[in-house]
């Protein structure tokens, strides 16, 4: 109902199919029954409040907390019946949070305002009426042609429709999207790449049909029909095809796109999801001590009205001669008399419940988060990257994790690879001095200018400087970017590789070193130079990676004009659908460079003849333009492609470990942390690198589910390890899972995978999809004893981890900011996670931990005397303390002593934490927070609140300069004559 409002309102515009057709240049059907779309226009709105909607908006929200609306009821009563204390002593500090807090909540929006202001009054050129306007990028509509130049970001999603190059192409950045710092080449329609002035832009008359806005930022699923002379022409369109909002243009002049999302509709936008809203235990266990204590005011207050009843049962004491009642107070009825006098002694106790206390913990927490980035032993001089607070409600959550989830590539390794070995026809090489050598051979080879590579040697080479996503940029001497194919004209310039993936630039570096330099691609051209021979190869069809399929391919038409297939991937992706060459020698070799850590990839290729490749051109241009089912489609056209292939061998490159990673690993051992490694490399690589960053210890009985293929053989096993670490509980265990049986084992067996897990010192989960890590990580999370966990990584492919785990944390990689922006914390180098939890995260917990028990002692403290009073005034709801006292008391007096305290105490050198990891033990499972250290403040507090009391009662009941109505007794009249 309320999406049907909006969307009569014009909020919300309905999509009334699913696909959009965009009219270019907005040249709509002249016929009279055409009703044109609805599209959003290309306001961003990042800002939660309005003008006219901020007060009653943040009231709301703010008067969902149980202690603020608790006072509200408290103060509304106070107003409304005759209450021993002054509605201030709750409207005050009342108003004094909600004001600060809406202050606070209202700058940070306004911020947002004013940078919705900027980008959307951003200035940027349409092409409208056959000539090139300026306007601002509010105004763009769906349909629009606009013009980027050289490093500017996109303002919409557009579609490329030409650039200044002849080919059509453009080089971007999406390093504010993905995080990814490569370039990136897109490419416009044959049929309006010729499109390059306004003029020729004004005469183009094309429709273009896509999906409706998507999230995700890889697909796109369109065509287009240009109408040139009276006939039509269909296009497909794909994510090649789509410059997303946020990107920038790199090494291309200018560019013309046409709008297809605009505003809150393009990707960007729909990627600005709220991350769901992580609570710490201190705030859960907060949460359950407020109840507890509203309970206990409760209990006060009824307890408080029963006696008053009680004790006025007697004549003398419920009129005494001092207090007639008047008639009207006689005949009133006893039920609301009863009411009143509960909601008064409710509002007499009601300082039971901390108002400040929110108020006061998120200020610790707020300040308190500077010290980590702060912290000079969390800083990265390399990189000059200091240690990142993306949140800081969950700075104690950092002394409680008992669970490290951390991926390997990046997070435990450099991600800087080098090439070391490869095999190629079932001999294994290696590279020495630029040269390949078999294994045990010495170099020896006379001149580099002749080629002394065999044909599978020089095939095998080829196929690794074509087969990838590197981009090239050339820097000549004099300004601005080159030529791409300058370098093989002769000219003078700089190459350098820009790859999306650090294996793929360190096997293009690696050819190169070889004698076969990729040269760059020039639109449907890709160009390499064999030992200085340069040969061009025409690139007619890139089978999109996927990390599901875990390979890639081209399809290239060599200078000799064969079709030919080069592929490269996983061994598992590979080796399958392979039909010639060394198989079972590759396999081997395979095994071997993983046994040493090294990351491993098949490559192969297949020869097409002539029917074959017009039939798989036929398949591939027939499922490229379908608007349904199209990635389903193209998965069986690549399927019927990538077979029959010739295995021409595979590489193996080296990933260094960071430093002091078995330190690290070690420590949060002795502190009892359990560290699952989750990573998407093969077993035996896997293996390799947990035994040398320590994670496996070689004593270690390491056990294995890998490769089942059923659900009974997957449970069969699971019961055979669980019989095995029973029989040899002395001796620790390691577990190694592989993604395909981690699918069986949470199908139908978590129960009895979680119990061999949790028998396992360490476990290593290889083979991982992205979201299979998130899917570990929750099965852990929401496991019975309901652990608290902790997700590292640094690329893409962690973020769903991140996000899922208590803690996230991203390292400040090579594979992008992604991961960073997503998580809680960032820090430049696994090493720096011991001191971030064993020394930060101890203090952070004890001192939320003692701020948190203490803001209930005291208060206890604070009330109880005035439970105790009403003894002694016949529970006649008089106050002990006075009106501007209560109202201090929490908002300044007892809040800011602890505030302090809260943030420098260090019960501990910080020294002495990090180098005895066992102290973390002691705070584990939230044991300053339990009920029985809650209980003990409590009961502290009461007997605190008694000595208070009482021992004022008796030093000042016995006082002989008191009289028994308060006053001061005068010595004067005390004086006696004696005679």
């Amino acid at each position: 109902m309320l999406r049907w409002i909006r969307q009569q309102l014009g909020f919300d515009p309905p999509h009334q199919s699913d696909t959009r057709t965009v009219y270019i240049a907005n040249r709509f059907p002249q016929h009279g029954h055409y009703v044109p779309q609805r599209f959003a226009d290309n306001r961003i709105i990042s800002s939660k409040y309005t003008v006219w909607n901020f007060v009653p908006k943040n009231l709301f929200e703010q008067f969902r907390r149980i202690a603020n609306f608790y006072f509200l009821i408290i103060f509304l009563v106070q107003l409304m019946i005759d209450t021993p204390t002054s509605p201030v002593t709750s409207g005050l500090p009342l108003f004094f949070v909600i004001t600060v807090t809406a202050i606070k909540q209202g700058y940070e929006d306004w911020l947002r305002h004013k940078a919705d202001n900027e980008v959307n009054g951003a200035p940027v050129f349409v092409v409208r009426s056959g000539s090139l306007v300026q306007t601002r990028s509010k105004n763009i509509r769906v349909g629009d042609i606009v013009r980027v130049a050289k490093d500017e970001t996109f303002p919409v999603d557009l579609v490329l429709l030409s650039s200044d190059r002849a080919e059509g192409t453009c080089h971007i950045t999406t390093t504010s999207l993905d995080g990814e710092t490569n370039l990136k080449t897109h490419y416009s329609v044959p049929e309006t790449l010729v499109s390059q002035s306004v003029s020729r832009l004004e005469a183009l008359h094309a429709v273009l049909e896509c999906q409706q806005p998507d999230a995700d930022l890889y697909r796109f699923v369109g065509r287009i029909t240009v109408t040139q002379q009276g006939e039509e022409i269909v296009r497909p369109l794909g994510p090649e095809n789509l410059l997303l909002r946020g990107a920038r243009l790199k090494n291309t002049k200018e560019i013309f796109g046409v709008a297809v999302y605009t505003g809150m509709e393009s990707k960007m936008a729909l990627n600005y999801k709220c991350k769901s809203q992580k609570r710490s235990a201190v705030e859960k266990s907060m949460n359950t001590f407020l109840l507890i204590y509203l309970g206990i005011l409760l209990f006060e207050a009824i307890l408080s009205t029963i006696l008053k009843y009680a004790w006025q049962a007697e004549n003398k004491w419920d009129e005494p001669f001092y207090n007639q009642k008047t008639e009207q107070e006689r005949n009133s009825s006893q039920i609301l008399k009863f009411i009143s006098d509960f909601l008064a002694f409710l509002v007499l106790y009601n300082f039971i419940i901390p108002i400040s206390l929110y108020v006061t913990v998120e200020m610790q927490k707020f300040l308190g988060s500077f010290f980590i980035g702060w912290d000079l032993d969390l800083y990265h001089e390399e990189s000059d990257q200091m240690a990142q607070v993306n949140t800081s409600d969950l700075n104690e959550e950092l002394g409680q994790v008992e669970y490290v989830f951390t991926d390997k590539t990046g997070t435990l390794t450099e991600n800087e690879m080098l090439f070391r070995e490869c095999s190629i026809n079932g001999i294994k090489y290696q590279e020495i001095n630029g040269k390949l050598v078999p294994e045990g051979m010495t170099d020896d080879s006379p001149d580099r200018s002749v080629s002394p590579l065999s044909r599978e040697e020089l095939l095998f080479l080829k196929a690794v400087s074509l087969c990838h996503t590197v981009q090239i940029s050339y820097e000549q001497p004099g300004d601005g970017p080159g030529d791409p194919f300058s370098h093989a004209n002769g000219f003078s310039s700089q190459m350098e590789y820009y790859a999306s993936s650090p294996d793929e630039k360190a096997l293009v570096e690696a050819t190169k070193r070889m004698g076969v330099t990729f040269i760059g691609s020039h639109g449907e051209t890709m160009e390499i130079k064999t030992f200085g021979k340069p040969e061009k190869f025409k690139l007619l069809h890139v089978l999109e990676f996927d990390a599901n399929r875990r390979r890639m391919s081209v399809i290239l038409q060599t200078p000799t004009g064969e079709k030919v297939l080069f592929t490269k991937g996983a061994e598992s992706a590979i080796l399958p659908f392979t039909t010639s060459g060394e198989i079972n020698k590759t396999r081997v070799h395979v095994d071997e460079f993983a046994l040493k850590g090294l990351r491993t990839l098949v490559v192969a290729c297949r020869h097409f003849s002539v029917e074959e490749y017009e039939e798989v051109d036929q398949r591939l241009h027939k499922a490229r333009t379908a608007l349904q089912q199209r990635e389903e489609r193209l998965a069986e056209v690549f399927s019927f492609i990538e077979k029959d292939l010739e295995l021409l061998g595979a590489t193996g490159v080296e990933d260094k470990l960071q430093e002091k990673v078995q330190e690290t690993i070690e420590a949060l051992r002795l502190a009892g942390i359990k560290v699952w490694v989750l990573t998407g490399d093969k077993h035996e690589t896997a293996v390799s690198v947990s035994l040398s960053c320590g994670h496996f210890h070689r004593t270690m009985n390491i056990l294995e589910l890998v490769q089942q293929k059923s659900d009974n053989e997957c449970a069969e096993q699971l019961r055979q390890l669980a019989r095995r670490i029973k029989e040899d509980h002395v001796i620790q265990h390691g577990l190694v899972v592989d993604g395909a049986s981690l699918s069986l084992a949470l199908r139908g067996h978590e129960k009895l995978f979680m119990e061999v897990c949790k028998n396992c010192s360490a476990v290593l989960c290889c083979r991982m999809a992205p979201l299979q890590k998130a899917k570990v990580v929750r099965l852990l999370k929401t496991s019975p004893e309901k652990p608290i966990t902790l997700a590292i990584g640094d690329g893409a492919n962690d973020v769903s981890m991140i996000q899922e785990a208590h803690v996230g944390i991203g390292i400040m990689g090579k594979e992008g900011r992604q991961a960073v922006q997503n998580s809680d914390y960032a820090i430049a180098r696994f090493k720096f996670l011991s001191k971030l939890l064993l020394v930060h995260g101890h203090f952070y917990y004890i001192r939320i931990a003692t701020l948190v028990q203490y803001f209930f002692y005291k208060n206890v403290c604070f009330i109880t005397p005035q439970f105790l009073y009403q003894f002694f005034c016949l529970f006649s709801q008089q106050t002990l303390y006075d009106s501007v006292y209560l109202t201090l008391y929490n908002i300044c007096f007892t809040s800011l002593p602890i505030l302090v305290y809260s943030l420098f105490e260090q019960l501990v050198h910080p020294h002495v934490l990090q180098s005895k990891p066992v102290l973390y033990r002691d705070i584990s499972k939230n044991s300053l927070l339990s009920f029985k250290t809650f209980l003990y403040w409590t009961l502290l507090g009461f007997c605190h609140a008694f000595v208070f009391f009482f021992g004022s009662y008796i030093l000042m009941g016995e006082d002989t300069s008191l009289m028994g109505n308060g006053q001061i007794l005068r010595a004067n009249r005390q004086l006696v004559r004696v005679d």
